[in-house]
């Protein structure tokens, strides 16, 4: 008999009667319990954490920084109170503390009061850390305290990036601040360049000033002392010259108090003699034809009048012990007058006489003969006055003279006051030129420095960033947050359960399997019975259950498309590598229980037990002990997870066609294993009448 004529009597039998047509039904849902049903259950537990009873406590008083008012605590609240993620309960601290213990609340968030005040210290001189604290109970629920670490692991995040904004925003600021205080100091470094360049040219000036005004206080301190030495003699004649005026103003005072009651006395008399002498000229002058005939009367009279004075003067000058040097000289001269007056009179006298007079020589002396008289009869009223006019002018000149000599003292004494002054100028104007030089040099040297500062003030304006709100936003944002994740996930899948179907749909075929071969025969008796070839009864054992998981696998991808909206990338291949997988894991529990027998059934589950632990389904096998990593590449389902990833959210296909391979040997070893088995079986021994363990 062939082996499909074989399978059929074998499945034949599930129609005699309710319960193993009612057992075939089952066996083709049971992937079911496994597959749609397990995913079912947390096909995307993410979407609904919303119904999740979390406790939010606010304490946050708030703060005042930069002239505004921050509530971190409460803006941090209402945006998870606004969002999806848990189902907040805002509550007070009591509350929430036993609300986590007894389990009406899975965690709780508590802002503690000086939340803000921390979150604002980052811009201060004392900067704290502004922590959230976070309460868990996993007596609760150890899952919900692994979320609620990612969950807020992100909001420290946001509450850490929104306190470093304020903190560079700042820092921003103050930059902008700093490179406009710069280009103030860079313009300031220029005019000092500039001004430094002027000093540079005044200091030269300076110096060469110096230089000039070191030459001419030198001749200045020369011509001081030469000054100085004028002085002295000036100083020693002006004292020689107020005493002489001294002693003149002496003599004419005691003089004229001897001459002065004489002129007062005899003034009328002197007066009316010098005016006869002017009259007597002007008539000789004017009457030269009548000096013939007046000559010898008139050189008489000439006489008598010479004569009078003549007299009056020995009286009054020659025969006193003390002459009045006042009067006598005036005396002498009227009374020589008197006899030039008698004298001319003779020549004219003579002249007419001899007739050979020079009458125009005669006219020229008779009218300075009349201008001498007319003045001496002028000033004959007044001559006591003049003597006092005369005396006071002598004193007035003796005191100016005395004046002088105390100026030149003065003078002199200033002078060398001066000499001394001029040598200390000079010797200054030399330390001067000296320090001059110096600040030449050292202005030299300060045009360089400020050339540099202003260069170096210039290039440091250009360097330092200054940022308008645009930009320091922008700037801030990245820094505060400079690295992001940029997650882009390839083909990635679009909820939990499609994340985890690859892992849980070979679960389910392979608990089909393994519950199929409970219910059918590994081998079939007849056949073994009727003596056909082992490779026949290998097959027509393998045939019914790979016809049954072929039908769970249609069974179990119609309820996770249709019901659970599992979308597959490439869904034909999917189902036609769902056939081969099938086919493999009944081939090889086959071959379990076809070997080992009622042992055999429980080989199965270890190999099941083997097989999730090392097919990295859930975590990476790399984070299991090395035992798992060790037997991962040897199990089939290794190959079949990876092969689904692939299938269903899509990628390469390399491990699908190596998944393929794998499974195409180890459904040809099984079944060449199970003939094996078969050819033993003919052969009944001891062990198959008595078997040492049935179940």
């Amino acid at each position: 008999m062939r082996s499909p004529k074989l399978a059929a009597l074998e499945l034949r039998r599930f129609g005699r009667g309710r319960m193993p047509r009612a057992a075939l039904v089952a066996l083709l849902l049971l992937p079911l319990l496994y597959g749609a049903l397990y995913l079912w259950s947390f096909w995307d537990p993410y979407g609904r954490l919303d119904r999740i009873p979390v406790a939010l406590v606010n304490e946050d008083r708030g703060t005042s920084t930069g002239g505004e008012h921050l509530t971190a605590g409460d803006d941090i609240a209402g945006r998870l109170l606004d969002s999806k993620v848990f189902d907040w309960h805002e509550v007070g601290p009591e509350e929430a503390g036993r609300g986590v213990e007894d389990g009406t609340y899975y965690l709780s968030l508590t802002m503690p009061a000086d939340f803000s005040r921390r979150v604002a210290s980052s811009a201060g001189d004392s900067p704290e850390t502004g922590a959230l604290q976070v309460r868990t109970n996993d007596a609760n629920n150890y899952i919900v305290g692994q979320i609620s670490r990612t969950v807020f692991a992100e909001v420290r995040s946001a509450a850490s990036t929104q306190a470093s904004r304020g903190f560079l925003d700042r820092i921003f600021i103050n930059f902008s601040g700093l490179h406009d205080a710069t280009a103030r100091a860079a313009a300031g470094a220029d005019d000092l360049e500039s001004g430094v360049t002027k000093a540079k040219k005044g200091s030269e000036d300076l110096a060469d000033g110096l230089k000039d005004a070191k030459s001419g206080s030198g001749t200045l301190s020369g011509g001081i002392i030469k000054l100085d030495k004028g002085a002295g003699d000036l100083e020693t004649g002006s004292r020689q010259v107020a005493g002489g005026t001294q002693l003149l103003a002496d003599e004419v005072n005691k003089v004229a108090a001897d001459v002065r009651p004489f002129l007062k006395d005899n003034g009328k008399a002197i007066g009316d003699t010098a005016r006869l002498v002017s009259d007597s000229s002007e008539a000789v002058r004017d009457n030269l034809d009548l000096l013939a005939e007046t000559a010898p009367t008139a050189s008489a009279a000439a006489h008598t009048a010479s004569d009078d004075l003549a007299e009056v003067y020995r009286v009054r000058c020659e025969e006193q012990p003390l002459p009045d040097p006042g009067v006598c000289p005036q005396l002498k001269r009227a009374t020589t007058a008197a006899a030039d007056v008698a004298g001319v009179a003779d020549d004219v006298n003579t002249l007419v006489t001899k007739q050979n007079g020079d009458l125009t020589k005669l006219r020229a002396q008779l009218t300075t003969l009349q201008k001498q008289a007319d003045a001496l009869a002028k000033r004959s009223p007044d001559l006591d006055t003049d003597l006092e006019s005369a005396v006071a002018k002598i004193n007035a000149l003796n005191t100016g003279a005395h004046k002088v000599a105390k100026g030149a003292d003065t003078l002199h004494t200033g002078l060398g006051t001066a000499k001394s002054g001029a040598g200390d100028l000079d010797r200054g104007l030399g330390k001067l030129k000296k320090g001059a030089k110096s600040l030449d040099s050292g202005l030299y040297r300060l045009g360089d420095g400020s050339a540099t500062l202003a260069q170096g003030l210039n290039d440091g304006v250009g360097k330092i960033p200054d940022y308008d709100k645009k930009e320091r936003d922008d700037r801030t944002g990245v820094m505060a947050d400079p690295v992001q994740l940029a997650s882009s996930s390839l083909h990635a899948a679009p909820n939990y359960g499609t994340g985890f179907a690859p892992y849980f749909i070979p679960l389910s075929l392979w608990v089909g399997a393994m519950v199929a071969y409970m219910l059918i025969q590994p081998l079939s008796r007849r056949a073994l019975s009727a003596g056909a070839p082992a490779w026949r009864i290998a097959f027509a054992g393998w045939l019914p259950v790979a016809a049954i998981g072929l039908l769970q696998v249609v069974a179990l991808m119609s309820v996770l498309h249709w019901q659970l909206g599992l979308e597959m990338k490439h869904p034909v291949g999917t189902i036609a590598f769902l056939a081969l997988v099938t086919c493999c894991f009944a081939a090889i529990v086959q071959w379990l229980n076809a070997r080992f027998g009622a042992a055999g059934r429980i080989l199965v589950l270890a190999v099941l037990m083997l097989q999730l632990t090392s097919a990295g389904g859930t975590y990476p096998v790399q984070t299991s002990p090395g035992f798992f990593g060790a037997i991962h590449p040897y199990l089939p389902m290794t190959y079949v997870v990876d092969g689904l990833r692939r299938l269903i959210t899509g990628g390469g296909p390399g491990p699908v066609w190596q998944a393929c391979a794998v499974l195409l040997a180890f459904t040809a070893g099984a079944l060449a294993l199970t003939a094996l088995s078969a050819r033993r079986k003919q052969v009944w021994t001891l062990d198959r009448l008595h078997p040492e363990l049935s179940l």
